[in-house]
């Protein structure tokens, strides 16, 4: 196996100490968290997401980690990004005309979301019936955009080498990926156990991945080690420590929640 790698120019100790202080963390969460896959999973779900039972998908009884449209969101951003690394590391936005279909994704998102809102309020004017699957949907393409956007933005602050050119660039980039997400909706929409439970756990190791990116790009920043990186082993000790950032932040509002709600369950609306 080859050594943990520390920070360029850092001293090892600090290294050791990020590490260190990662596993504690990680050790601690997953101790007081709910047992078992789902329950971590349903402990990184709480963090984000309302959990409100009308609006999300069942394994049997089981109610999933995340809502419709968190799901839809998370699963389309991890899909994204997934699909993404097939084109390396390439840091480019969108193409204009690939921008204009993420906005619209956005735009949609926020009417639907909009309009669900209302629905909690029973003299308000909704604009039409919300439906889980229309959750499921505008949360997928909220969450491809998401990929689309932070994944050049991860590329052009870590790499010491990346293209400058975009991996959404054409529709021939562009539409593998909306068929996959759609592929994604089906497996969801379906009910299916075979699909739901893997695609239940993957969504939230979606927010995870998600947010350690966004932390690891901070940490970079901060130590102003942009552009130095050819590797995720040569990352090392940032990459560990946006991973444990994100779970801090996690860890917070989880315990925070659970304090003025004394359940791990969602929202009883």
């Amino acid at each position: 196996m080859r050594p943990f790698r520390a920070l360029p120019g850092g001293p090892l100790v600090l290294n050791s100490l990020v590490v260190l202080i990662a596993s504690l963390l990680l050790t601690a969460w997953w101790l007081k968290t709910p047992p078992g896959l789902l329950g971590k999973a349903d402990a990184v779900g709480y963090a984000v997401c309302h959990r409100i039972a009308e609006r999300s998908f069942f394994l049997g009884d089981r109610q999933t980690p995340l809502c419709a449209r968190c799901s839809g969101m998370y699963l389309g951003a991890l899909a994204g990004i997934v699909y993404l690394s097939r084109f390396g590391r390439r840091g480019g936005a969108p193409s204009l005309k690939i921008s204009i279909v993420l906005g619209l994704f956005l735009a949609a998102f926020a009417l639907d979301g909009a309009n669900s809102y209302l629905h909690f309020f029973p003299q308000a004017p909704g604009l039409y019936q919300p439906q889980n699957w229309l959750r499921l949907i505008t949360g997928t393409g909220l969450g491809v955009g998401i990929a689309a956007m932070l994944t050049p933005v991860f590329h052009q602050t870590i790499w010491q080498k990346f293209a400058p050119e975009p991996a959404l660039g054409t529709w021939r980039q562009f539409l593998p990926l909306l068929a996959a997400a759609a592929v994604i909706d089906a497996m969801v929409w379906s009910g299916n156990l075979l699909f739901l439970y893997p695609l239940a756990v993957l969504s939230s190791v979606g927010i995870l991945v998600i947010l350690t990116m966004v932390y690891t790009v901070v940490w970079v920043m901060l130590s102003k080690q942009e552009n130095r990186f050819t590797s995720l082993h040569s990352l090392g000790v940032l990459l560990v420590a946006g991973f444990a950032t994100a779970l801090l932040q996690i860890a917070v509002i989880d315990a925070g929640r659970y304090w003025l709600t004394g359940t791990w369950a969602g929202f009883n609306l």
